[in-house]
């Protein structure tokens, strides 16, 4: 089914943008140069790329924007190093800097396509940039609630209860009653790099349990190909965000979802999404009425070769129907 998606075009335009508090985002375009611009939101946060999503865009109709979060990816400084400053990397450190790479490009309105995390700061920046959005296509839907954080981080581990104690003992004693993503956040600070290091490999292993669960899910789903200063800069900038809840207040983009009517949007989510049920994307599109939902019975949170071929079609759609 992979067969059925474009081909990977090499960038022909990149470069990086100065964001303040001494950070540099990287960027890049592929595709049609001329073509409908649409913006690569990436999940994680801190997965950077997400190269495969290039691939459901037509390269003759779309101009394809791939940009790298703040300490993830080819943007400096990176979130491996311990030195890096993570008080400059927040939600609304990278909407401001969406907002600066569409003006840098000089894009008036782009179609966002994000997965997961990305699907958070696709519908933030959406509904603070209504006007700046011709369309939206997301996959494994997430709001980033704390009850969502919480789910993942707790209540999922009925499913795999083994995986989740030795998850839940990676933290000081004291702490495995509370907030996990604090503890874990904490320890990622420290200055004795074992810490650190263990830290991260309690966490990667937890995720790799979730998805192993999953249709298409596999033991290393979550670590799999991923370098060591990688998987620690996408552990650090989770644990950050997480235990921060986002520094989205408790349900605002349910809430204000009704900002996105008029904005045509695909929801794709894998019935079997363990991580992330499928209950928020259906909330979602009970205030977003602009939205098809489509549910995926073959998928969880990684995907499906139905999921690709759906989102290919829906990128398809809108390269023409788009506002």
């Amino acid at each position: 089914m992979t067969d059925e998606l474009y081909p990977l075009v090499e960038p022909h335009e990149q470069g990086m943008l100065d964001v303040g508090d001494g950070n540099q985002v990287y960027w890049e375009i592929r595709g049609n140069p001329a073509g409908r611009p649409l913006v690569v939101v990436h999940g994680g946060p801190g997965t950077a790329g997400w190269g495969s999503a290039q691939r459901y865009c037509d390269p003759d109709r779309y101009r394809v924007i791939v940009f790298h979060q703040r300490g993830a990816g080819l943007s400096t400084p990176h979130a491996s190093d311990p030195a890096t400053d993570m008080r400059h990397n927040t939600t609304e450190h990278l909407l401001a800097d969406m907002e600066r790479l569409r003006e840098h490009l000089g894009v008036e309105r782009w179609v966002l396509l994000g997965g997961s995390w990305g699907s958070t700061l696709s519908l933030a920046y959406a509904e603070r940039h209504p006007d700046r959005v011709s369309a939206i296509v997301l996959t494994a839907v997430t709001t980033t609630r704390r009850s969502e954080i919480d789910w993942l981080y707790r209540g999922v581990g009925r499913f795999h209860p083994q995986a989740w104690e030795r998850f839940r003992d990676g933290v000081p004693e004291a702490e495995r009653d509370g907030d996990l993503t604090a503890a874990y956040a904490r320890l990622l600070e420290s200055p004795d790099p074992a810490i650190r290091a263990k830290a991260v490999r309690d966490w990667a292993a937890w995720e790799d349990a979730v998805m192993s669960l999953e249709p298409n899910g596999h033991p290393n789903s979550f670590s799999q190909g991923r370098s060591a200063d990688e998987l620690t800069a996408l552990v650090r900038i989770c644990a950050h965000y997480f235990s921060h809840g986002a520094w989205l207040e408790e349900g605002v983009l349910l809430r204000e979802a009704h900002r996105l009517n008029g904005i045509p949007g695909a929801l794709f989510h894998g019935r079997f999404d363990l991580g992330g049920p499928l209950d928020t994307a259906w909330a979602l599109t009970r205030v977003w009425t602009d939205a098809e939902l489509v549910v995926v019975d073959d998928s969880g949170h990684m995907g499906s070769p139905t999921m690709r071929a759906g989102m290919r079609a829906a990128l398809d759609r809108f390269a023409v129907t788009a506002r």
